[in-house]
């Protein structure tokens, strides 16, 4: 593709990605295929001759597109709502044009320093100390494996040579709340401490893990030979958003000489706003903490970043130098590679630096600010509501609910006084389920499910840069009509 061809071409690209993020609500949120759909669309073997880019564009938008589920829509509410910034994404243009691999210092020395800057920038905004040191990784399942790895790597001497099996070793213990993230059971899995390696701890009534219970456990498996080796506390759990005791739970940590890990990938960012900055409290202690920009820092995916206080025990258990790799730079330069198990490295600073940039601090906390006080008014309008039931609290951005209608059905034999029977939980979860499922498909929004205490919950998740008032607004006339069917459903109203 010659400059001429590459710029008429690129113009066009950009045309459409700029009409595309000033009005991405033209698009149905869910994407409305089923599925092989894409794949049937498609020929089953590369082209024998080149095609031009008008064909390739055509047929981005006439199979590509259709197959789109929008995370850059206003109405997307599911799992953790996110937004790719007009900056973010013009860095990630820029960025794979440079093609870095960032591997060592001197294969990109402005992606290496760029991003010791941009994450002690980011550091500063969100009120951590300077004892951590940050790294990019892909995602946070990544950024806690590292973390785990290191706390490994500290409490069994000589495990990156002789491993963990055929040793006289006791088994190792990682402690997590019931309500932490699945990625925390896949590191456990993957470091070789076997599933029965975590020990899950009850939560409080606020889903929030309990260090009476940490403390028992922990006690407990010393007693039973286990080794105890690290915690996982969590800011902003996935289901419900809730925040574990960290100052207590560290207390405990510091008490049994375990590695802390503080998992704030959704949440973290919050402590940007003055009024949130309580949410970190007590990672002062912590060994390490991941935070994710692409969730709720207007970062295009994919972009987490792991702080560590002792980055040196993390490149003991990772760094490996080839002589092909070896170089005669001075001996304080950090090459990337040797920070985990990746080593090629994309330039994933960049866009992150721009984002900072562009939003400046200030507009960071406008626009988190802003978020939390819509999901708090979402809130408002389920506590008011006889037909719905708020299922969890709403520390951030994410409101757990229900629809529970109010029967008038009298098949109970009731009073007559428009109670009827109550609904069993199958109900509930049934009409619930359903509600969302119809939700969806018609395109307007987005919404994901949990449970909690064993009962279905819909999340709705504000993120996103566009998102306001009546989008929300919308989505609780679409919840009302759901309520209205359901009660009809069962002869009532």
């Amino acid at each position: 593709m010659d400059p001429a061809e590459f710029r008429a071409n690129g113009y066009q690209l950009v045309d459409w990605i700029a009409a595309y993020l000033d009005d991405p609500s033209r698009y149905p949120v869910l994407a409305q295929v089923r599925p092989g759909d894409i794949a049937a669309a498609l020929p089953a073997a590369a082209p024998e001759q080149g095609e031009p880019f008008a064909q390739l564009f055509a047929d981005f938008e006439r199979v590509i597109l259709p197959g789109i589920t929008h995370w850059n829509h206003p109405g997307f509410f599911a799992y953790f709502a996110i937004t790719a910034s007009a900056p973010g994404v013009l860095a990630e243009f820029l960025s794979a044009a440079l093609n870095q691999q960032a591997m060592l210092w001197r294969t990109s020395p402005a992606a290496t320093e760029l991003e010791a800057v941009t994450l002690r920038w980011l550091r500063d905004l969100m009120g951590l100390d300077a004892g951590f040191e940050g790294v990019i990784y892909d995602t946070a399942s990544i950024s806690t494996l590292h973390a785990l790895a290191a706390a490994r790597e500290r409490a069994v001497p000589g495990v990156r040579t002789h491993g963990l099996a055929g040793r006289d070793l006791p088994r190792l213990r990682v402690y997590c709340s019931e309500h932490t993230h699945s990625s925390i059971d896949k590191a456990v899995i993957l470091l070789g401490l076997g599933h029965e390696g975590l020990r899950k701890i009850p939560a409080d009534a606020e889903f929030r893990m309990r260090p009476d219970a940490l403390a028992a456990a922990i006690a407990e498996d010393r007693a039973a030979g286990w080794l105890p080796l690290a915690v996982v506390a969590t800011v902003g759990t996935t289901s419900s958003t809730s925040v574990d005791p960290v100052p207590a739970v560290a207390e405990i940590c510091a008490r049994e000489g375990l590695w802390l890990h503080v998992d704030a990938a959704y949440a973290g960012v919050a402590a940007i706003v003055p009024a949130f900055r309580h949410v970190l409290d007590g990672t002062e202690r912590a060994d390490s903490l991941v935070v994710n920009p692409h969730k709720w820092l207007f970062t295009p995916f994919d972009c987490s970043v792991l702080y560590c206080r002792h980055m040196d025990v993390l490149r003991q258990a990772f760094s490996l130098v080839p002589e092909y790799l070896r170089t005669s730079d001075a001996p304080d330069v950090r090459n990337l590679m040797d920070t985990g198990i990746q080593l090629g490295r994309r330039f994933r600073a960049l866009k992150l630096w721009w984002v900072l940039r562009h939003f400046g601090a200030e507009g960071l906390r406008e626009h988190l600010a802003e978020h939390i006080r819509l999901a708090r008014l979402f809130a408002d309008w389920v506590d008011a509501d006889p037909d719905f039931e708020r299922l969890a609290p709403v520390p951030f951005s994410v409101v757990c609910f229900r629809l529970k209608p109010y029967r008038s059905d009298g098949s109970d034999g009731s009073d007559g006084s428009g109670l009827g029977r109550a609904w069993t939980e199958a109900e509930l979860a049934a009409l619930n389920q359903q509600a969302m499922d119809r939700i969806n498909a018609g395109g307007e929004i987005f919404l994901s499910h949990t449970k909690l205490n064993e009962q279905f919950a819909l999340r709705i998740a504000v993120g996103h840069l566009k998102t306001t008032e009546t989008h929300l607004r919308r989505a609780f006339e679409l919840l009302k009509q759901e309520v209205d069917g359901g009660r009809q459903a069962v002869g009532g109203g």
